[in-house]
């Protein structure tokens, strides 16, 4: 056991859902509607296949994501969000809105700055 457990629950938390991706893939997931592969790739330009599929796969192992594949050809597969991963929701809307002032913060603080500059 660790000498600092809270240290330890902080990056069990963070390990779930940190990445450049991860908290995207979620944040569409949790609209509540299911969502195929490429469908997912199209909302999150930029991103690889190989990405998308390592974040999908982590997430599935952290069970916030499930992955169902239907029988059929050519063949159909689904990602959504596990009741597990809907606990998520006030914490990632939370880090949404931080995300938000934060920016808007840092734009104010960077105009002062180029006004000081120009003065």
């Amino acid at each position: 056991m660790p000498d600092k457990p809270a240290q330890c629950q902080f990056v069990a938390a963070l390990d779930s859902i940190v990445g450049k991706w991860k908290p995207i893939i979620l944040y569409h997931l949790l609209q509540g509607k299911p969502l195929r592969f490429n469908e997912l790739r199209r909302l999150l330009p930029g991103i690889t296949q190989r990405m998308l599929t390592l974040h999908l796969r982590e997430l599935e192992e952290e069970e916030l994501v499930t992955r169902v594949i239907y029988p059929q050809i050519p063949p159909k597969v689904e990602y959504s969000i596990t009741e597990y991963g809907m606990s998520l929701s006030p914490i990632l809307e939370t880090l949404h809105q931080w995300g938000a002032a934060h920016v808007e913060r840092m734009q104010f603080k960077q105009k002062n700055n180029e006004q000081t500059e120009t003065d």
